[in-house]
């Protein structure tokens, strides 16, 4: 399995803030999303790989894990075991007590088809889950008919999808089955598919499968106490001078937007029934305007700044 460096491919150094891994991930996202190239397989391959980078070192306690394998790569691949277990030798710990099984069924098959387009690196460290064997005991004794085991996994899923709700195939077992997500699905929502866990040893009814929904963080948008805001980068010349900047909402839409002059940067601008569905109405949209200062300047640019520096003063 090929080793994923989630910092060079967002070209930033392994001591970088959250806030600048945030700003490389746009600054890559604009060039490469599929809206600005369309039928470019090439720019799809390199935003989902993009997306995957800022999903993991963008995440505290993913990039936490992802830090400690790095030093540990080779002899990871020595183990052929799951990272959780691996993890555990370096400080981590899993979870749960008693006794564990892992999912024995065609795993190839459910994240290759629901995992977001992630790599096969992510979704072995982040995207996989064991959950505790439910008790084939009662008050009463053992059950005839002893309980399966639960299986638990991520769906992970994008924030338009969620938005504006989508379906999703997997199959399990050679068996393919539709997922459908509605409109307004939150990060962390849960869903249980009854009966396609596993059987107990003993045979008996099947557990059930739980699929843990997790949002993709997004390029540009971002949802903050159930308010919806964008991220957007402007040019230090629009925000002394005003214009305008186009953005695309959650449901396809492109809207332009008028930069006040003199905007400054953190800036927030609202747009009305722009944002999150809210007791059957829009909500409004927030836009954050991050002024982005030039580098590399000229020294014919560099002049004309001095000039401009000097009318300031007098």
């Amino acid at each position: 399995m090929e080793f994923k460096d989630y910092y060079k491919i967002l070209g930033v150094e392994k001591t970088a803030t959250k806030e600048e891994i945030s700003k490389a991930f746009r600054k890559l996202a604009v060039k490469y999303h599929p809206d600005k190239n369309p039928n470019n397989k090439a720019a799809e391959e390199k935003f989902k790989e993009i997306t995957e980078a800022h999903e993991v070192l963008s995440d505290p306690e993913k990039r936490k894990k992802y830090d400690a394998l790095g030093a540990n790569w080779n002899q990871y691949q020595s183990t052929g075991r799951g990272f959780e277990d691996f993890f555990s030798q370096f400080g981590g710990a899993r979870k749960g007590t008693g006794t564990t099984y892992e999912f024995s069924g065609d795993f190839g098959d459910l994240f290759g088809e629901m995992g977001g387009g992630f790599s096969d690196f992510f979704e072995s460290f982040f995207g996989r889950r064991e959950r505790q064997a439910r008790s084939g005991f009662s008050s009463k004794g053992f059950q005839s008919q002893p309980t399966g085991f639960d299986v638990e996994a991520d769906l992970h899923i994008t924030l338009e999808e969620a938005f504006n709700g989508s379906e999703r195939q997997i199959s399990i077992d050679g068996k393919k089955l539709k997922i459908k997500i509605t409109p307004g699905t939150t990060d962390g929502q849960k869903l249980r598919l009854k009966g396609l866990g596993r059987s107990s040893i003993q045979g008996g009814t099947k557990g059930d499968l739980f699929l843990n929904i997790h949002i993709l963080q997004h390029p540009f948008y971002e949802m903050k106490d159930g308010e919806l805001f964008y991220n957007l980068d402007t040019d230090l010349y629009t925000a002394v001078l005003g214009g305008n900047e186009e953005i695309i909402t959650l449901d396809g839409k492109k809207i332009s937007i008028n930069i006040p002059e003199g905007t400054e940067s953190e800036k927030i601008l609202r747009l009305k029934k722009l944002g999150l569905q809210k007791d059957n109405e829009r909500g409004d949209l927030f836009v954050k305007v991050h002024v982005t200062i030039p580098k590399n300047l000229s020294e014919k640019e560099k002049k004309l700044f001095k000039e401009l520096s000097k009318l300031r003063k007098d």
